[in-house]
């Protein structure tokens, strides 16, 4: 092994045209770390935030300019070697992880680059029976749905709400997932739909087939019609979107149910939820090795699946983040790394 390796870096902020393909150093596995040779890496919006230097946040919370970054979480690979203090894993086994995060969200966690070193405790085996481009698709995705409706798994504090976020059951609920067709909506209804409940899915008309294959029971093209306008009594809305005017969906659920926001930067509506008895909740998604091996099963088990948008060469990055920044994305988008 040299000490050298390919890797996407970054030395300045700006748009997909900033990110460059060359040598960088070769991580090296430190106590407690295991040395991937990534397979595959996927995007997911906090790699384009970084790249643009998270300029929607106010300047205090923008990062510091330390360069050259490379960006990513989210890998698939096989363990080409193994720190001291490690047990559980070994070289040649395949694995998957979502790298360093949030600890890293604003320096990048490296998974775009042939190696990458990762803390043993967020790193699992890839489920058998999928490949490395699925698995790669997986981990932020699968344990930001896991977090929010299954099990949230830590104790660190809510950086944005006063309590920690708690999952409600979902058996026999009416659950609407809005962006059902993006990288955490599309998980975020086969996992409500595998725990039993009755669910609603609100994207663009493309995805109506893929979702409904998926599990949902109901489709809504917000194109053609607005979600709130034609539901109501819902026990759970999971707003996988963001944005503008979030407030609208609380018109939807009855009282004592619960609105999660994956992004709840800009929403008002605290005062008129308390009014209708409605819980507003978000927790901030945590690297967990053991939630991916939980969550894993159903993907070994085929009960739940990872639907690939496009796949790039690591080389071509800078398409891929141009690809993104398009929109109406079905799935993941994945960086393969030959």
């Amino acid at each position: 092994m040299t000490n050298t390796m390919k890797a996407v870096r970054l030395h300045e902020f700006g748009g997909p045209d900033v990110l460059h393909y060359e040598d960088a150093p070769r991580p090296i596995a430190e106590a407690g770390e295991v040395l991937v040779r990534v397979h595959a890496a996927s995007l997911n919006p906090p790699d384009l935030h970084l790249r643009e230097g998270y300029r929607s946040l106010p300047p205090e919370w923008q990062p510091s300019s330390v360069f050259p970054m490379i960006l990513g979480t989210d890998i698939s690979g096989v363990v080409a070697a193994v720190g001291e203090e490690v047990s559980g894993f070994s070289i040649g086994d395949e694995v998957y992880a979502m790298v360093r995060f949030p600890q890293d969200i604003m320096t990048g966690s490296g998974a775009y680059a042939e190696y990458v070193r990762v803390p043993a405790n967020e790193l699992a085996l890839k489920p058998a029976g999928i490949t490395h481009v699925e698995a790669a698709g997986a981990p932020m995705s699968l344990l930001t749905v896991w977090q929010f409706l299954i099990e949230l798994g830590h104790d660190a504090p809510n950086p944005l709400q006063s309590f920690q976020h708690v999952p409600i059951p979902l058996k026999g609920r009416k659950v609407m997932v809005n962006g059902a067709g993006g990288g955490v909506g599309h998980l975020a209804v086969q996992i409500a739909k595998w725990q039993g409940a009755h669910v609603i899915a609100v994207a663009s008309g493309k995805h109506q087939s893929l979702l409904c294959e998926l599990g949902a029971d109901e489709f809504i093209d917000y194109n053609k019609t607005a979600a709130e306008s034609v539901t109501h009594d819902v026990d759970l809305v999971i707003d996988a979107v963001g944005g503008a005017n979030m407030e609208r969906f609380l018109s939807v659920i009855k009282p004592g149910g619960a609105l999660f926001l994956m992004n709840p930067i800009g929403f008002s509506g605290h005062e008129e939820a308390v009014k209708s008895e409605i819980t507003v909740s978000f927790t901030q998604v945590r690297s967990s090795g053991r939630q991916l091996v939980e969550a894993g099963r159903l993907l070994e088990q085929g009960i739940i699946r990872i639907i690939v948008d496009s796949t790039y060469p690591l080389a071509q990055a800078s398409a891929a983040h141009e690809r993104a920044s398009r929109g109406s994305i079905q799935g993941k988008i994945v960086l393969i790394n030959a």
